[in-house]
């Protein structure tokens, strides 16, 4: 039957030795963090037979991986390309994405897009315009086009300059439902391409925080009622309610989701192991920090007293749901790699600005840019895999166990199935194993079994596989996840070569879910 195990690996905020890795880093801020792998030999996999154990009843052939040191553009995690467009009044401003540059972007590693829409022209109307709806879907389809996926946000006014006095511009509680409501059928189309959705709409870039609507006095915008949190909690739920239950939504500081869950800061108001993943609107809530490093409290992201109250929680929450953010202003030694990384991996970083702010990136070195560059999000290096030749009632059973790291600093928080897929002259064969890599925490490894049955008798060679889990973008190779091993990756596929030729006898069900695979 399917399994998976974990066993802890050494400590995820280490830095790991960099190798021959650390001299691809050279060239300008952005060529740093999504640089282009060498050029060079690969390490094949090597094989081994050697006898199994007692309990085992046969042999094992046991192939090992050699890690690569290649930039990964794997999706929905490193760094982001910041873009944003408007729709003025007058129906100006919207600057579509180009697919060609969404490419170019890939080809340098980068996977995804922090989309800003700013919707100037609707602030006092509740009715969305058809044809920016359109744009909004043209945007979506280039980035499936491009094999690139977008973090997404809705707001209606950017800050000035210094110093922010109300009116500020943005809109009422009745009209940013009336638009989330609207927004809804597109959320859920275009789930496949969307990473997650940020809740933006409150206040100046849709951070929350400097607000005409939201707070009860908007010239003191940090002191907030009952009244106003309630405001708030509507137009998060809504969103909830907007998107598929399988993507999330990220709030600005810990305290807007605190407040409106009733939930306390440190450990004991974070979630749970229980609650991870459970679908539940208070499992399905994330967070991002668009002032980190800045300042002791990130400018007001870390609003708890003792501010260490609200960092537990963040470390312990983020462990099951969506973090990131971009840098905010040269602050050392806080902003600083050691600090930065330490932080990083602490809050289980998926994701970074790789525009924003290029002074305090450019302290970081080549190295740290290259390790951040690996570590965002998961990582996941094969160890080894091995097939174990087994005799049960019916005969003879061939399993297959593979042993995955993650090097990252945190795992995947959408659904992404794993699987093994059987190919040979007989066919192709997709062998499910009851696993999401989601349960793949930094810093553990992992072990996947599945028996090999219920196809046709045969030899074939075995892939891991680890597709998107949106009917979308599921059999798209550009949204698949390859392992950091030499020699495995199969790019017209999406697939991850085990380098293991099984030969399968008989096609007898044995509780593997086996669907056939079109090549």
């Amino acid at each position: 039957m399917p399994t998976s195990r974990r066993t802890t690996s050494p400590d995820p905020t280490a830095p790991r030795p960099r190798g021959r890795r650390s001299a691809r880093a050279a060239g300008g801020l952005l060529a740093l963090a999504c640089a282009p792998a060498l050029v060079g030999l690969a390490a094949l996999p090597s094989a081994s037979a050697e006898p199994a154990a007692a309990a085992d009843r046969g042999r094992v052939r046991t192939v090992s991986y050699a890690e690569t040191d290649a930039v990964l553009a794997n999706p929905q995690r490193g760094w982001y390309h910041h873009t944003e467009t408007h729709y003025r009044a007058d129906g100006s401003g919207y600057v579509p994405l180009d697919v060609d540059e969404l490419r170019a972007l890939r080809a340098e590693g980068t996977t995804q897009v922090l989309r800003v829409f700013y919707l100037e022209k609707f602030v006092d109307s509740p009715q969305l315009d058809q044809e920016w709806l359109d744009l909004v879907q043209a945007d979506m389809d280039a980035a499936r086009e491009a094999g690139v996926s977008v973090i997404a946000r809705f707001a209606y006014v950017q800050g000035g300059a210094w110093p922010y006095t109300p009116p500020y511009g943005d809109a009422p509680l009745d009209v940013v439902l009336a638009h989330v409501d609207q927004l809804a059928p597109l959320l859920h189309r275009d789930a496949d391409v969307i990473t997650v959705v940020q809740q933006g709409l409150i206040g100046l870039w849709g951070e929350g925080y400097y607000t005409d609507h939201f707070a009860a006095d908007p010239a003191d915008p940090g002191v907030l009622t009952a009244a106003d949190w309630d405001a708030r909690g509507q137009v998060l739920r809504a969103l909830l309610d907007a998107v598929p239950d399988e993507r999330m939504v990220q709030v600005r500081t810990m305290k807007m989701k605190q407040e409106i869950f009733d939930v306390p800061t440190g450990e004991a108001g974070a979630l749970t192991s229980e609650q991870a993943f459970s679908g539940t609107d208070l499992a399905r809530v994330g967070h991002h920090n668009d002032c980190f490093l800045a300042s002791p409290d990130d400018y007001g992201t870390f609003l708890s007293d003792p501010l260490a109250l609200d960092q537990e929680y963040l470390a312990q929450e983020t462990r099951a749901v969506p973090m990131g953010g971009e840098t905010c202003a040269v602050n050392p030694p806080r902003s600083e790699y050691p600090s930065a990384s330490a932080d990083m991996a602490r809050y289980h970083f998926s994701y970074l600005n790789a525009d924003y702010n290029r002074d305090v990136l450019a302290t970081w070195g080549d190295e740290g840019l290259a390790e951040v560059t690996d570590r965002l999000g998961y990582r996941f290096v094969p160890e080894e895999s091995r097939v174990r030749r087994l005799r049960e009632d019916g005969g003879v059973v061939r399993r297959l166990e593979v042993d995955v790291r993650n090097d990252g600093w945190a795992s995947p928080y959408n659904p992404r199935p794993v699987r093994v897929v059987l190919d040979g002259p007989r066919g192709t064969f997709a062998l499910g194993t009851g696993v999401d890599a989601r349960t793949w925490a930094p810093g553990t490894t992992s072990t996947v079994a599945v028996d090999l049955c219920g196809v046709p008798t045969g030899r074939y060679s075995a892939h891991l596989d680890l597709p998107a889990a949106d009917a979308g973008t599921a059999g798209n190779p550009d949204y698949s996840v390859r392992l950091a091993s030499e020699g495995t990756w199969e790019p017209a596929t999406g697939w991850n070569d085990l380098h293991q030729d099984v030969v399968v006898t008989g096609s007898d069900s044995c509780g593997t879910q086996v669907t056939p695979v079109a090549r």
